[in-house]
């Protein structure tokens, strides 16, 4: 089996599918899954984990950052 990494968290699910998208278009494969609260133990719906094989890493990192907008990726 295939070891997943975590390259995002984000948002929202529509972020997180906007995410997956914009890799499956780069020909890297994604998964998402929802984040737990470490505290409670239970989901926490406004997160979103973003998943690639731990082979596609790099490259799903260099997709992100190139198609993100600039003001996303250094926030103040």
């Amino acid at each position: 089996m295939t070891r997943l990494v975590q390259v995002a968290v984000a948002g929202d699910v529509t972020e997180a599918e906007e995410l997956q998208t914009m890799l499956a278009n780069a020909g890297i494969d994604a998964s998402l899954e929802p984040t737990v609260d470490e505290a409670s133990g239970s989901t926490d719906p406004e997160h979103v984990k973003v998943l690639v094989a731990e082979a596609s890493v790099d490259e799903a990192r260099d997709a992100i950052e190139a198609f993100s907008e600039p003001d996303e990726l250094y926030q103040d």
